[in-house]
Parts: C-alpha cells; structure tokens; sequence
C-alpha cells in the first residue's frame, strides 16, 4: 500500500496535506530504488481485475502496488511502472479530481489507457468511513464508482477503503455499489468475500521505509507482517479507547513532527 510520491522539499504538492498523510508519502529517489529492489527479486506486479473472479481460490495471491488518494504523482507514478511493464492500482477520491495536488481527469484517463486499474477510493474521503449511514455508503461508493467509469470508459470494479476504517458494513454496501475486489488496510493476507466482494488486506508502505523491508513483503516474510500487525491491533485498542479523540490527537501530533 503506497500513496503519493515527492520531492522532499514539497511533500504537499501530492494529496492530501500534513503531518499525517505526509507519514505514508516516499520521495522519488527512495520510490526508484522500491522498485529496482522489487524487479531484482522477481517481483512482477498483476491486476486484481484479473482475479477477482476467482474468490478466495488463488494460492498464493499474486503480488498487487496500490496506491491511495490520487494525487497528483500518481500520473509519474504511473509512467514508472509502464517503464517496467507492471500495472499498478490508483484508488481515487473523485470529490477532488482536479483540484490542486490531485490528478485531473486527463492524468486519471492518461493512467486506464496506460493499462493501469483505476479504481473508487470513495467521493469525498471522508474518516473514518465506517460512521457513515447505509445512504451515505452507497452515495460514497456509487457515485464515486460511477464517476470514474465515466472517466475512464470502462467499468470500476475495485477500490480501496479511505483511511483504514473497514466494517461489514463499509464492504456491503461497496460490493452493492458494483466493486467486486476491496482493498483494506488490515495487515493481512487472507482473503474475505462479502456479497461476492472480494476484501483484501494490504502492508503499508511508509515515507522512510527502505527497500529491503519492501522486498522482505514482496517474499511474504512472517516477521515484518507480524509487526505490521501486532501495530494494527494496537491502533485499534487505542482508536476504541479513545473513539474520536484518537484521531484529533495522532493528527495533532504529526502536525507537529
């Protein structure tokens, strides 16, 4: 699970402002050698259009990139892996396409042409998506969907949940809206279907993390997704702990760092 990538001295000029989008953003030369680390042991980036009728039968589960909120590095991101023949997936939020930092509908027309999947990271990235009401959901994702299909001429079949925040609910009401394979943020590797949707857990990428720890996920190594995990679950004890003031601190916090 990546997001944007940028030059270091203007880390908002892709997505989404602060400290805390900032924690998940790479600069180029750190990206580049991501992928030179990859491509050196075989990894070979696949679409999940390419199995999302499958359900849960793939073993193993080939090796996806995704890359969340659609800013505007995602049209040199995307330019990167055609270079290298992989195919990535760029989740996008369609209430900012075209604003400042996000890409335009050219540049996310520009990215289907190029053989990459676009696919609804809902309308308006609202967190935690989980609080929103059954209509809401369904406006969220349907429009979004609908949307981006547009765009792009073809028909959106996956998406990635906005900030982590996944329930039943959240993959019920998306798998109703037409997407058939949903990533998560949960640091997992098995596979759920809910009302034939597809949900499928990711392993972050952050803005320091170093290629051989990329490459150490690539391999499925058990000890970096055990940590990422056991990091998983304590966010969650602290985000039911603390409820809403969980996220007005961690953003107050890395506002500050």
């Amino acid at each position: 699970m990546y997001h944007d990538v940028v030059e270091q001295e203007s880390v908002d000029a892709s997505g989404f402002p602060g400290g805390g989008p900032a924690r998940y953003k790479l600069d180029w030369t750190l990206f580049d050698r991501h992928l030179g680390a990859i491509a050196a042991v075989g990894g070979k980036p696949a679409s999940v259009v390419d199995f999302r009728d499958l359900g849960r039968r793939v073993t193993p589960w080939p090796l996806f990139l995704t890359f969340d909120d659609g800013g505007a590095s995602a049209a040199r991101i995307g330019d990167a892996l055609t270079r290298m023949g992989w195919v990535g997936h760029f989740f996008i939020p369609v209430d900012y396409i075209g604003k400042p930092g996000f890409l335009d509908e050219a540049g996310t027309s520009r990215l289907a042409q190029m053989g990459h999947v676009i696919g609804t990271h809902s309308c308006s990235h609202p967190i935690p998506l989980s609080s929103l009401s059954e209509e809401q959901l369904l406006e969220e994702w349907g429009r979004s969907v609908n949307v981006l299909s547009e765009i792009i001429g073809s028909t959106v079949v996956s998406g990635s949940v906005p900030g982590g925040y996944c329930s039943r609910r959240v993959a019920r009401t998306a798998a109703l809206s037409g997407v058939k394979a949903l990533f998560t943020s949960e640091p997992v590797r098995a596979v759920q279907q809910v009302e034939g949707c597809l949900l499928l857990g990711r392993y972050a990428i952050l803005a320091g993390t170093p290629p051989e720890l990329a490459v150490r996920l690539v391999r499925g190594e058990l000890a970096p997704r055990f940590r990422q995990l056991a990091s998983w679950r304590a966010k969650g004890v602290a985000k039911a702990v603390l409820g809403d003031s969980y996220r007005s601190l961690r953003t107050f916090l890395l506002d500050r760092s």
